[in-house]
């Protein structure tokens, strides 16, 4: 059993890549299990997507903004928590749509991933954040 906490700056909605990261720490283990990831954040997810073609995280980014739009858009006016910021709330509203933890299969310290699969942080929030996603393999 092995616990980690990894920290990744963001500047702005989107999607970043953390496998590598995360591979290189389970690496070292060289162990056979599960690995349960976590972000400790409630306007951001955790997505296991394909990591071949950079459209494909373009155009999550925009169907997720297409689909919860700011709080200043017409359409958003039901919206009550408004005092963070226009992102604030619809942040919060993706992340309920979406994973905050994945469970990844382990074989000899590599997860087993599909080829064109990657694990992304996907930042909801406009301003750059710090995020801490929990790692533990058991």
């Amino acid at each position: 059993m092995a616990l980690n906490q990894f920290v990744f700056e963001t500047y702005g909605p989107g999607l970043i890549e953390v496998t590598g990261t995360v591979a290189n720490w389970l690496a070292q283990f060289n162990a056979d299990g599960l690995l349960t990831l976590f972000v400790r954040h409630t306007s951001c997810s955790l997505l296991v997507q394909e990591n071949a073609d950079p459209e494909v995280q373009t155009d999550l980014s925009a169907f997720f903004e297409r689909l919860v739009p700011p709080s200043d858009h017409p359409a958003m006016s039901y919206l009550r928590h408004t005092y963070e910021g226009p992102d604030d709330m619809p942040a919060h509203i993706k992340s309920a749509l979406l994973p905050v933890s994945l469970s990844i299969p382990v074989q000899a310290g590599r997860m087993l991933l599909g080829t064109w699969q990657g694990v992304y942080l996907f930042e909801h929030r406009s301003a750059p954040q710090s995020r801490r996603i929990v790692a533990h393999i058991g």
